[in-house]
């Protein structure tokens, strides 16, 4: 194989709302966190570890704009895009690098109610798909979303 590959699908959850950041002639930069859970049984004790792993996700121009509309802490994503890393000078003249998943695609994937729930209820459970407030006892379907897309 002669090719190279840099590709990232992450599913997690957002650590922090969208911070965005604007520059001169309209382009703009999305930033936030998303977290990655690992779980297993340790064998010798017989417990359930959860091992969390952060990702800084950078998504640019309209695609920043949705997510910062339509994202917010705690929601469920699915993210695609690549490794990049960066390199500048601390403030002692040190090196310091970042590593970032340059996004290139997404989907949402938690429901407009259990969003709606989270923003309500600090504990956002994942797996809670009953409707926030009652009245819409069907699970939601994409024809009821007001996504721009």
């Amino acid at each position: 194989m002669s090719g190279t590959l840099n590709k990232v699908m992450l599913i997690g959850h957002l650590g922090d709302e969208v911070k965005m950041h604007y520059f001169d002639g309209g382009n703009c930069v999305g930033r936030f966190p998303l977290a990655t859970n690992e779980t297993y049984t340790n064998k010798q004790t017989n417990e359930r570890v959860t091992n969390t792993e952060w990702h800084n996700i950078v998504v640019r121009n309209k695609a920043a704009e949705i997510c910062e509309k339509y994202l917010s802490k705690g929601d469920k994503v699915y993210i695609e895009g690549r490794l990049k890393t960066r390199k500048w000078q601390d403030d002692k003249g040190a090196d310091r690098y970042s590593t970032e998943i340059q996004c290139t695609d997404f989907t949402f994937l938690t429901t407009k109610s259990e969003s709606q729930g989270s923003q309500e209820n600090t504990s956002h459970s994942p797996t809670q798909n009953q409707g926030g407030n009652g009245s819409n006892s069907q699970p939601v379907t994409e024809d009821n979303d007001d996504l721009p897309f």
